[in-house]
């Protein structure tokens, strides 16, 4: 499926990938936070840094005057990236005061993201906690006495409930908690656990179990066939709007033009270049050229950054193929 992006986030996107003056992608040489969140084998991302104006006396009034990103990931997890150091610069926020910033800030000043793609705002948020750690540690800020509870990656603590994520049980609890998430369906898009196989929703300490822990077990468990975060790729064509499918060349001129506005820029900064060979009802052949030509990275290029937009922006069912 194609998702429905708002025009905001659609542009922020654009403006990033080009390069465009105010736009934050990029990293902070020797930076006062850095914060790393996801992972490029999950399918998402982000390293992000940030500078301040450091204060003589009390670091805790330090300013953040300074935040850039790398990301790797879609449409939505770029355009949260710019929202955050929008967010940050634009507010002249401290580094305390910065983790004030919530997920739905981020979603609200995109204008709205598609259920599936909250996870994207949550990364975000996360990353930037992680920055703040980094920066207490180095500005000798004691957070504890704040009242603020941070840790370097709590992620990696407790007993692992979703193995496919590696995600933990600590980390979810306190994940449902926060972002009042009541549903097998609302944690998969939050936080992407039980995306991918499903085999944590309904087993003995799965998902559903620490929702009826958390909430009260009178919350119905789900039916166990959630819809599955990865469709086979022999399912029917995608469709603009239901009951409208997709001819088979409107199909190819969404991908054509998808290539040409998003993926061919990218390439194109770095010297490369993506010929579109041909189209097989979701498979779609590509070759890579110019300096992508050869690379050692260019099986990663055509499925990181081809196959993902193109799932991203036409059917999350394309396969992409190198010729």
């Amino acid at each position: 499926m194609a998702w429905e992006y708002s025009e905001k986030t659609k542009q922020l996107f654009m403006d990033a990938v080009h390069g465009k003056p105010g736009t934050h992608l990029g990293e902070i040489e020797d930076p006062d936070g850095l914060g790393e969140h996801g992972s490029i084998a999950c399918g998402d991302a982000i390293r992000f840094t940030f500078r301040v104006n450091r204060h003589p006396t009390d670091p805790t009034q330090d300013i953040i005057t300074a935040a850039r990103y790398l990301t790797f990931g879609c449409t939505s997890a770029i355009a949260a990236s710019e929202a955050l150091c929008a967010l940050i610069e634009q507010g002249g926020l401290t580094p305390i005061a910065a983790l004030k910033i919530k997920n739905s800030d981020i979603v609200q000043y995109l204008e709205g993201l598609p259920k599936q793609k909250i996870h994207c705002s949550v990364m975000g948020a996360e990353a930037l906690e992680a920055a703040v750690f980094n920066w207490a540690q180095k500005r000798g800020v004691d957070l504890k006495k704040l009242g603020i509870e941070l840790t370097a990656d709590d992620k990696n603590d407790g007993r692992i409930v979703c193995k496919c994520f590696s995600l933990t049980e600590p980390y979810l609890r306190h994940k449902i908690e926060e972002l009042n998430l009541r549903t097998i369906p609302e944690i998969t898009n939050a936080v992407k656990a039980g995306g991918a196989c499903m085999s944590c929703h309904h087993v003995p300490g799965g998902l559903q179990d620490l929702l009826n822990d958390i909430w009260g077990a009178e919350k119905d468990a789900l039916p166990i066939l959630n819809q599955p975060a990865f469709l086979p790729a022999a399912l029917p064509m995608a469709s603009k709007t239901p009951g409208q499918p997709l001819s088979s060349y409107q199909y190819n001129k969404k991908i054509e033009k998808t290539i040409d506005q998003y993926v061919r820029p990218l390439l194109q900064r770095d010297g490369g270049d993506v010929e579109l060979v041909d189209i097989k009802d979701n498979l779609v052949y590509c070759s890579l050229s110019g300096a992508c030509q050869g690379c050692g990275s260019a099986k990663q290029t055509l499925q990181m950054l081809v196959e993902r937009t193109l799932k991203d922006q036409v059917d999350e069912r394309i396969r992409v193929i190198g010729v």
